[in-house]
């Protein structure tokens, strides 16, 4: 399997090499094909310029000009004109009269003789012209311009030419360059592509494209398979992915390709991120229902790239786990009165023992009586059995935590509108009574105290909690409903009161924070009926 792998690996690296140097030669042959294209149209056109310089200075020279009133013209005429050529570097410089007869040549035996091409255009339309033409010197790049008097009448004319062999071998010299420029820079871009092949090997992990595609599509399947909601966001905090469970769930709070909106979720996404280290057991409210949320960090090459976030509905785990939640609720109700009935029991046997049957006997009547008054408090003043059942049990919850939890006996809660959504209600007074609990414990060890006063009489359902704890400043007020904020040390805190208001906020209701006369808070709780 190695030796195959390693078969796979050199083969693909191969491909790889040869794609790339195939595409790398591929463009360097088209751009050298193009540049030697453009480099012989620029060096014709150059050499056409430099022709036609060459003639106009002729053309004006004040010797030349003044040699066509001699009688022998070309004894003053030539001399000039080979050493113009010779500096130049033309094929030749002709200097002619009207009557097209030659006063220079490079060849002495042409003087006297008639020009080998037209000159009507100099002398007819009195203008300086550039072509390709074929003379008695063979093929050649020519310029033609008239040579005037002082009067600016057209005496002659001034041809220069470079021969087309001259130029084929300068264009020819000049390509040569470019080749050896082309087949130097073909071997700069093999070891690139060399270079870039292994590159992508070691990216790519040394897998095949085919290996990688399978891999994508099996990931892919994967995460839609999975039934909890995951999303990946990059170091941006940009979502980059999310799973067909994630879409269903929180496609109003999180998109692909937006950045994260939610603060809180931001905040332990940059720990992850810059400690390197996974987060569970965490809890955060989105899209209007509460999550068990982990974040684990994407690394590669032991450097953050990114980070994966699960989301699992706290909704969907209560629905699945309710038999043995309520096994637990029931045991937890039976371990707090269990506790509180050996610490009495245990009071009544030392009573027996020494004799004190009287005592024995009040304190036993005493707590027949207590446990009977609750009872049927409950039942003649609470008609709604999901805030019974919730105040019975945080009545045996504060026996438990020695927290003092009174309830007002004047309460009544007799009726609850039908479209109302008992478990809302039992959310919020739940959460405030145990904030409630743990903020007076925290401050009054000894004598931490909490009251419960309800009524529904008016238009309105009121509930009132208040504490002798540590109580809410201002600048809370504003904080406290904020998702992730606490006072408290250790995870998982932070969300009650969050859930309590969107709890709140599917009843119609309001909350109201104020002092109360314990020393602590007082939450009001205000639901309308209708």
């Amino acid at each position: 399997m190695r030796l195959q792998a390693k078969m796979f690996n050199v083969r693909f690296l191969t491909q790889l090499v040869i794609l790339i140097c195939a595409v790398v030669f591929i463009g360097m042959a088209l751009a050298g094909m193009l540049f030697s294209f453009m480099l012989n149209d620029i060096l014709k056109k150059n050499i056409g310029q430099q022709a036609m310089t060459v003639a106009k200075l002729a053309a004006m020279d004040k010797q030349i000009i003044d040699a066509f009133a001699l009688p022998d013209p070309s004894a003053e005429i030539q001399p000039i004109a080979e050493r113009m050529r010779l500096e130049t570097g033309a094929s030749y410089v002709v200097i002619g009269n009207k009557d097209n007869i030659r006063y220079s040549h490079y060849d002495p035996e042409q003087i006297g003789k008639v020009m080998g091409t037209t000159n009507e255009p100099v002398f007819l339309d009195e203008m300086s012209v550039v072509y390709e033409g074929s003379g008695i010197s063979g093929p050649a790049l020519k310029a033609k311009t008239p040579i005037r008097d002082h009067h600016g009448d057209i005496i002659g004319v001034s041809s220069v030419g470079f021969l087309l062999d001259e130029v084929d071998e300068k264009i020819a010299q000049y390509q040569k360059k470019v080749i050896m420029l082309t087949l130097v820079l073909f071997l700069l871009g093999f070891v690139l592509a060399y270079l870039i092949a292994l590159r992508v090997k070691n990216l790519t992990l040394g897998l095949e494209p085919s290996e990688i595609s399978f891999l994508y599509k099996e990931r892919e399947a994967t995460l839609e398979s999975i039934r909890d909601a995951i999303v990946a966001v990059d170091m941006e905090e940009k979502v980059v992915t999310m799973n067909r469970r994630a879409r269903e769930l929180l496609h109003r709070d999180i998109l692909v390709g937006h950045r994260l909106s939610h603060h809180h979720l931001r905040e332990i996404i940059r720990t992850v991120t810059n400690t390197g280290q996974g987060h569970s057991n965490g809890r955060i409210f989105l899209d209007s229902q509460v999550f068990a949320m982990q974040v684990e960090p994407i690394l590669q090459n032991d450097v953050v790239k990114g980070a994966v976030i699960t989301f699992r509905p706290e909704s969907e785990i209560e629905q699945l786990t309710n038999e043995f939640s309520e096994i637990k609720t029931f045991s937890e109700n039976m371990r707090a009165q269990n506790h509180e009935y050996l610490n009495k029991l245990n009071i009544i046997y030392g009573l027996i023992s020494l004799k004190h049957y009287d005592k024995a006997i009040e304190i036993i009547s005493e707590e027949v009586k207590e446990r009977q008054n609750i009872i049927a408090f409950l039942m003649t003043s609470v008609k709604v059995p999901l805030i019974a059942a919730c105040l019975l049990g945080k009545i045996n919850r504060s026996k438990e935590l020695k927290v003092n939890l009174e309830i007002d006996a004047d309460s009544h809660l007799t009726y609850l509108p039908p479209d109302a959504d008992s478990k809302a209600l039992v959310t919020i007074v739940a959460n405030i009574i145990d904030n409630g609990m743990e903020s007076a414990r925290e401050k009054n060890e000894h004598n931490p105290i909490v009251k419960v006063s309800f009524t529904d009489l008016g238009n309105d359902i009121v509930f009132d909690i208040e504490d002798n704890g540590r109580g809410v400043t201002k600048e809370q007020e504003k904080l406290i409903f904020v998702d992730g904020y606490t006072t408290k040390s250790g995870e998982n805190h932070g969300i009650g009161l969050t859930i309590a208001k969107h709890a709140l906020q599917e009843l119609n209701g309001q909350l109201f924070i104020d002092k109360s006369s314990l020393g602590g808070a007082r939450f009001t709780i205000v639901v309308p009926k209708k």
